[in-house]
């Protein structure tokens, strides 16, 4: 499937820009491939140079504040030229996605409200752009879809998926936003939680996941929020018994979550797996980097300490 975006024609330049991307379904990590190409009208056109970045809407830290379009990532392609009058002129790209591309496609479907979208800029002069855009499909690495398949089968529920601009305590990120998948909790687990939110911070050796468990109710002062924080590999996924090693997650975290109201008689302890089949896997090998922060007092006078994130 090959997607085109074009922009329309310039008036005082005359040039139009269109885009097409070869396949626009990728994963993180990966190059986009595609071209851009410039038509000129009855003049020719100088160009000062052509980026690509890549856009999405996300909510501002300051949650008052509306949702916008942000560009997280931009990259030069070409630089001066000139584009003859009446006369096309193609460059072909390989745009590198970041590790920490927002994923927009789970099992073929789009993720709710998310989108992501490659925009060219063609500078002509120092005031003036043409820019064209075209959608880009990112489906999940396969330790995300790995992750995301086990929570489906533990019984989770997706209601929320945004993105949010701004950075994570303690954890070390490349772009300016990051992605958090919010679900209902799963029956096994309800009680010590209501609400997990899910966050993925990937680089080229693995992923770091974060689980988040009821910052919104901790916003209403109902409750307290904890997160937990785990690393995996990408290699050797394909040998990992998933369901065993999230659920494995699900309980150090909400165990941690819930020893912070624990006399309160809605944070009992998880004590049993829900892949009765076998043992859990430990949540994280020794040097994984396992850590977590909990968050402030809720209902039962929760404290608000932590083990180091």
């Amino acid at each position: 499937m090959r997607l085109t975006g074009v922009a329309r024609e310039s008036g005082w330049s005359g040039l139009s820009v269109s885009t097409t991307l070869t396949n626009p379904s990728t994963r993180p990590g990966l190059r986009l491939p595609g071209r851009v190409t410039l038509t000129a009208g009855r003049d020719d056109v100088p160009v000062r140079r052509i980026r690509l970045g890549l856009v999405a809407t996300a909510e501002p830290e300051d949650p008052d504040a509306p949702r916008r379009l942000v560009q997280y990532h931009r990259v030069p392609i070409a630089g001066r030229f000139v584009v003859p009058a009446g006369r096309r002129r193609a460059v072909d790209f390989a745009l590198p996605l970041p590790w920490e591309t927002p994923v927009t496609v789970f099992g073929a479907v789009p993720l709710m409200s998310l989108r992501t979208g490659l925009r060219t800029e063609v500078s002509v002069d120092l005031d003036r752009e043409v820019g064209a855009m075209v959608p880009v499909l990112v489906h999940p690495l396969p330790v995300q879809q790995h992750i995301l398949a086990a929570l489906d089968t533990l019984g989770f529920v997706m209601r929320q998926a945004g993105l949010v601009q701004g950075r994570l305590p303690g954890v070390e990120q490349a772009l300016p936003l990051h992605q958090r998948l919010g679900y209902w909790v799963a029956p096994l687990y309800a009680g010590p939680i209501t609400e997990l939110e899910l966050i993925f911070v990937a680089n080229s050796a693995g992923l770091e996941v974060l689980l988040w468990m009821d910052r919104r109710l901790s916003l209403t002062g109902i409750s307290h929020q904890s997160i937990s924080r785990f690393r995996i590999w990408h290699a050797g996924g394909e040998r990992r018994d998933w369901v065993a090693t999230v659920d494995g997650w699900l309980r150090v975290a909400i165990n941690r979550h819930a020893a912070a109201v624990a006399h309160s008689d809605w944070s009992a302890r998880i004590s049993e797996s829900a892949h009765v089949s076998r043992p859990p896997d430990e949540p994280v090998a020794p040097g994984y980097g396992l850590g977590g922060t909990a968050g402030g007092p809720g209902i039962g006078g929760g404290g608000g300490g932590g083990d180091g994130a």
